[in-house]
């Protein structure tokens, strides 16, 4: 039997950072959900999909062929065999993911991916509907969240450490969209599972939060 973590947030909580720390620290393999959803999400900006178009995004996802593996220790997402880690994390790609993600045969189609890897394997999983749709039956499941602002500012700051000029003010507000977007779309939307731990990050270091997750471990 394959033992589970499932962690669950909206944009910008730290997810990734922590999920690869617990990972490390449990000898699991870290499985970066979002990662695949971008991946579909870049695709379909290169195929100049409009999102709000169901038939084109459901017709041309089927085409998006998406795997992981890993590569000297580090996580590398193909794309129909191109390593696209370098690509899929612009805000371009993340607003795209969340206008695609919602709809049935993308879900479909890496939700299966997902199922498959934590049947065969331990593993630590991240994402938005992780703990409620994915791996309902997951061993740890956590919540994690922080305020708009708190993740707009470590965004932002992420940003301008790359070079990258950006207007804090309008991070946030994307931030609050995508919230509203995740939070509301008919299918999988992302809600704090019942049987989830609610972890507020807002004010804590990332050593204090994976301890928290791993406290949580049997």
């Amino acid at each position: 039997m394959s033992y589970q973590i499932a962690i669950d947030g909206p944009a910008g909580a730290g997810k990734s950072t922590i999920a690869k720390k617990v990972a490390k620290e449990k000898g699991f393999i870290y499985v970066d959900t979002g990662a695949m959803y971008r991946a579909m999400a870049y695709y379909l900006l290169t195929q100049n999909v409009n999102p709000e178009n169901a038939e084109a995004v459901e017709k041309r996802c089927v085409e998006a062929d998406i795997a992981i593996r890993y590569e000297n220790g580090e996580q590398v997402v193909l794309l129909n065999g191109e390593n696209v880690n370098a690509v899929i994390r612009s805000e371009e790609v993340g607003k795209m993911a969340s206008a695609s993600s919602p709809y049935p045969k993308v879900r479909q189609r890496i939700t299966a991916l997902q199922k498959e890897l934590a049947r065969t394997n331990d593993v630590v999983m991240d994402g938005r509907d992780i703990g409620t749709c994915v791996l309902p039956n997951a061993d740890v499941k956590v919540y994690l969240t922080a305020g708009a602002h708190v993740r707009a500012q470590r965004r932002y700051d992420e940003l301008c450490a790359k070079g990258v000029s950006c207007d804090i003010r309008q991070i946030e507000e994307d931030i609050i969209e995508r919230d509203k977007q995740d939070m509301t779309r008919e299918i999988s939307p992302l809600k704090q599972a019942e049987d989830a731990v609610l972890i507020d990050s807002s004010y804590m270091s990332i050593d204090e939060v994976v301890q928290s997750i791993l406290d949580l471990c049997k």
